[in-house]
């Protein structure tokens, strides 16, 4: 496996407070990777750290070979990411603003096709700030998709998505993997987890206490089982 993303004893400190604790594990290209844990794990830091929004205190990342912090442009251009609260400007409709980011994209995926694959075009003339929870995800999901990334990272994607549109947002991921993107999904989901990822890392209170193949993770185990039995405490 090529791991696109890297990371090694990373470590990451909030006052007194420890976020991630010595944390490895890699990721590889061609494969969903799914960053599972509760609230205050440190999946969100981690994957921050990743996208070059937050520095480490100690250890490394990498993503495609670079230090993101403080990355190139043609490094960014090649990684898609979709924060957890959207980061979406508030004021514009959704065509607009993901024309302009297509315009940023050397082969950027064509916005009206993108836009009805996610079913924005059905809210096409909705401000985003009127929008539903629902709908901003899917918002922010295409603005990571249109630059057809290398590596694309998805904080809590499905998060307000109905049950049809949360199996349509895992085909598109799982066909993202299938053109060799490398995508990690973070999420409190077993569910997502099992139906979505090749590789699982399994946090709790900043530390991995598993990672691998899905299947190697589960054996023949449900995945809550295994977390329960690792960790003694709920996902939430």
């Amino acid at each position: 496996m090529v791991s696109a993303v890297l990371v090694h004893d990373l470590r990451r400190a909030f006052g007194a407070t420890t976020a991630v604790d010595g944390a490895t594990w890699s990721a590889g290209a061609g494969r969903v990777t799914a960053l599972l844990g509760p609230n205050g794990a440190g999946k969100t830091t981690t994957v921050e750290c990743l996208e070059g929004l937050q520095r480490p205190d100690a250890g490394e990342v990498r993503v495609l070979g670079t230090d993101p912090w403080g990355a190139p442009p043609a490094h960014r251009a090649a990684v898609g990411v979709m924060l957890q609260d959207g980061g979406l400007p508030t004021t514009v409709r959704p065509l607009p603003l993901l024309r302009h980011l297509a315009a940023f994209h050397r082969d950027p995926w064509p916005v009206d096709d993108l836009a009805a694959r996610l079913g924005i075009d059905a809210f096409a003339a909705t401000t985003v700030r009127r929008m539903s929870g629902g709908q901003r995800q899917r918002v922010a999901l295409a603005a990571a998709l249109v630059g057809r990334p290398e590596v694309l990272f998805l904080d809590e994607p499905t998060a307000g998505l109905d049950p049809h549109a949360r199996l349509e947002v895992w085909d598109l991921v799982r066909a993202e993997a299938g053109r060799g993107v490398c995508v990690v999904v973070t999420t409190h989901s077993f569910e997502e987890a099992e139906r979505l990822a090749d590789d699982v890392v399994v946090m709790s209170a900043g530390r991995v206490v598993a990672a691998g193949p899905l299947a190697e993770v589960r054996g023949t185990r449900s995945l809550e089982d295994v977390y329960f039995g690792l960790t003694g405490r709920e996902v939430r």
